[in-house]
């Protein structure tokens, strides 16, 4: 069997079955049912911005190189970081599909970048992309390694202590604490990737051709994410100090990016009347009066 319910007592068959994660109680449960919200609302926030750039056309010109690069950084530093430090499994079939759809935003605004002109990336960015869409790859394969495990053994987070482990904080294995520094790296990617996009609609005083959705939708996915790990309960003999701290850097990343998605949600209140583009035009206007 996928998941082994003896190291689960009066535990949820067919949520080991099918997540391998232990449920005992209603708590538990929460925690995977908010879980798979946040899980639906990142598949869903993709799509208002693939039909925005289609719409629109100007995808290249609304959004930030910058913010999608690191955006993809976090992401995948976050696969890596979350499967070395034995995070839920939730956490790690989520960070499966952010790195395959910024995979997709990128390819998109690469498409647009060409068609707008012909302008091709900067070198620096160009290798960026390349390093990040390679690295994504062996991440990916990650999980298809946890495969050549047992398949009796529990998988993920050891949610039961054996009988003779005696309660305190549960420490850190070597895999553990290199899982937790990428962690900590890729929190810091998803902080910094915000300003880059807040800095481009403060520039154009627009922000026509970004959809909304994909923000609100972030924010809410981010939300629940934080809230089922919050609600998950710790190993028996962990406390729950411990337990947050284990699980930290995920926590900063997915809570503490809401502070400036909330600044994003200002600006396209107040660039709501904005022409798109208007830094644009006005630049090839001035160019065609020097030419003439």
């Amino acid at each position: 069997p996928f998941g082994n319910l003896s190291d689960c007592p009066n535990g949820s068959r067919w949520i080991m079955d099918v997540f391998n994660e232990c449920a005992q109680d209603s708590r538990d449960v929460a925690s995977i049912v908010l879980g798979l919200g946040s899980i639906a609302c990142f598949i869903a926030a993709a799509f208002p911005q693939f039909y925005q750039a289609c719409r629109t056309g100007i995808m290249d010109q609304a959004l930030s190189i910058y913010f999608l690069l690191g955006w993809l950084g976090g992401d995948l530093l976050n696969l890596i970081g979350s499967f070395l430090a034995d995070q839920l499994p939730l956490q790690v079939y989520t960070a499966v599909y952010y790195v395959l759809a910024d995979l997709g935003m990128l390819s998109l605004y690469c498409y647009y970048r060409l068609k707008n002109g012909g302008r091709a990336l900067p070198a620096p960015i160009n290798a960026a992309f390349v390093f990040l869409s390679v690295g994504s790859l062996p991440s990916l394969s990650l999980l298809g390694g946890a495969s050549t495990q047992d398949p009796g053994t529990f998988k993920g987070r050891s949610l039961l202590s054996a009988p003779g482990d005696e309660p305190g904080p549960k420490p850190f294995s070597r895999t553990e604490i290199i899982g937790f520094t990428i962690g900590s790296i890729s929190s810091v990617l998803y902080l910094c990737s915000r300003v880059p996009q807040i800095c481009t609609n403060y520039k154009r005083k627009s922000t026509s051709g970004v959809s909304y959705s994909l923000f609100a939708l972030v924010m809410l996915g981010n939300s629940l994410y934080g809230l089922s790990v919050l609600l998950k309960n710790p190993e028996p003999g962990q406390g729950q100090g411990d337990y947050i701290l284990h699980h930290l850097p995920w926590l900063v990343g997915s809570l503490g990016v809401l502070g400036l998605d909330v600044v994003i949600s200002f600006q396209f209140l107040a660039y709501r009347g904005g022409r798109p583009g208007s830094c644009e035009e006005r630049g090839a206007l001035l160019g065609e009066q020097e030419e003439s």
